[in-house]
């Protein structure tokens, strides 16, 4: 049996060798030249075995035969080939990799995912006002419920110059709102800051994310949480814009019964 230390056997696995291909190649190193029946013995293995490991090494460039059966022998070539097979593999898979890379953007073109939502997280105070920018490229009128205090609170300095930019683009927003005094002293500016909204009762209603229609997306704000989701889906955008095409009649009307 082969009588190798422990680490030289551990190095050879770590470097994609298989148990008995270590156990080969190293026992042929010893041996420096021999049959295949002593090598299997020497590892550990059976005659036929050995055939297939030695084959194996062989064609990594670790072995090398001699002669002919009976009499053949293997060689165990120099360690020094295990540097250049693995610098062959390391070259190959660069090689792989600028192809993958060259590639995977035409890949990407025929990946059907019409059908797919996208969704999308955004973390933290930066990640609340990205949400809020891409709400500044929709192509309609926007949509939501929301709640100043809680937006107000979170990002006290982003808000007022946001307001002004999105109406400077001719873009509109009806929001569904709890009352409080600061929706109340938002009110005042719904003219200059193009946008109309209803209130809901405080006591009943009160919500803390902020969700946004438009487009084919939605957009929540979860100020507790300081998280941004935006969902890039028609399909559920429609199905959210009509909920809130129904909520905003129910507002009025809770609003006129008021």
């Amino acid at each position: 049996m082969i009588n190798i230390p422990q680490n030289l056997r551990s190095s050879l696995l770590s470097m994609n060798f298989s148990k008995k291909e270590a156990d080969v190649y190293l026992g042929l190193l010893e041996l420096g030249k021999a049959t295949v029946s002593v090598i299997a013995r020497k590892a550990g293995l059976n005659r036929t075995t050995g055939y297939h490991i030695l084959d194996s090494l062989a064609a990594k460039g670790l072995v090398s035969v001699s002669g002919s059966e009976p009499l053949q022998e293997f060689v165990a070539e120099s360690p020094e080939k295990i540097t250049v097979l693995l610098q062959k593999k390391f070259d190959e898979y660069q090689n792989y990799l600028i192809k993958a890379k060259a590639t995977v953007p035409q890949l990407k073109s025929f990946h059907n995912i019409k059908n797919r939502p996208h969704v999308k997280f955004y973390e933290g105070k930066q990640g609340l006002i990205d949400v809020y920018e891409d709400t500044l490229t929709s192509h309609e009128p926007l949509r939501a419920f929301a709640n100043f205090d809680d937006m107000h609170k979170a990002l006290p300095d982003y808000f007022p110059s946001y307001y002004l930019r999105r109406a400077k683009k001719g873009l509109t927003i009806r929001g569904v709102v709890p009352i409080t005094s600061e929706a109340l002293e938002r009110e005042k500016h719904n003219q200059k800051e193009a946008r109309e909204m209803v209130f809901v009762p405080h006591d009943k209603y009160y919500f803390t994310p902020e969700i946004d229609m438009y487009d084919n997306k939605l957009m929540i704000a979860s100020w507790k949480e300081k998280l941004g989701i935006i969902i890039e889906s028609a399909e559920i955008s429609d199905a959210m814009k009509k909920i809130f095409e129904l909520a905003w009649i129910g507002a009025k009307t809770l609003e006129k019964n008021k």
